[in-house]
């Protein structure tokens, strides 16, 4: 972002970006309590924000890891005892503040049917394997039909997500490199169903994002849902 504090405490019009995301779940009538995990640091900042911006589902802060898988095992084992094992969380990330309600409806519902919802979207480009031997030329291509964006919000049942957490840092598997709850449970052998998207649900990463942010919000134009 080329900040200088965290980009989820970046301003725009004046708030933290972490606080239009939290205003999302503070607002939503099927969420019941949240829990930040929070940058070192930081955690009386949240607070004070917290009041001022009245997220008054704002249960519990903890500490984050060093990478962000560290960070959600920090989240889900900060819930042992708080939630029972058909209980529905929510994982997502500070930094996709444009939260839509109808999205969230569709994780917690399918992680109540299903035991997990993960919001997704068709991916709209082609996609060409690059040649082993050749590097600069590519003779394959995987249809566009067969493939899916997965991002947050994601959603499961708390019996589940405790597991698979206990499990894969215990055999060190999907908690690597950019792997993300999706993809470790993935890897450690559950069947993951979609939930609905918004293309409105951008990540906000670079400078250029934050006016997108800002355009958006400005806009305040209906979301397109998948």
């Amino acid at each position: 972002m080329g900040a200088d504090i965290p980009k989820q405490f970046v301003q725009v019009n004046g708030k933290p970006v972490l606080f239009y995301t939290l205003e999302a779940f503070e607002q939503h009538p099927m969420v019941d309590a949240i829990e930040l995990v929070c940058i070192e640091g930081w955690e009386d900042s949240v607070r004070a924000w917290a009041r001022k911006y009245g997220i008054s589902k704002l249960k519990w802060i903890v500490k984050g890891g060093a990478s962000g898988q560290e960070s959600i095992r920090n989240g889900v084992f900060g819930l042992e005892g708080k939630c029972q094992a058909d209980d529905v969380v929510i994982i997502h990330d500070g930094i996709r503040p444009l939260v839509d309600p109808a999205v969230l409806d569709d994780v917690i519902i399918k992680a109540r049917q299903f035991g997990n919802g993960v919001t997704s979207m068709p991916y709209n480009e082609q996609i060409f394997l690059v040649d082993a031997e050749r590097p600069d030329s590519t003779v394959k291509y995987i249809p566009r039909e067969t493939l899916r964006r997965v991002a947050t919000p994601q959603a499961y049942q708390f019996g589940l997500l405790d597991e698979k957490y206990h499990e894969a840092f215990e055999k060190k598997i999907g908690i690597y490199g950019s792997s993300y709850t999706n993809t470790m449970m993935t890897e450690l052998g559950v069947r993951l169903f979609f939930a609905a998207g918004s293309d409105r649900n951008i990540k906000l990463t670079t400078p250029g994002d934050i006016e997108i942010f800002k355009a958006m919000i400005a806009e305040q134009r209906p979301f397109a849902e998948c």
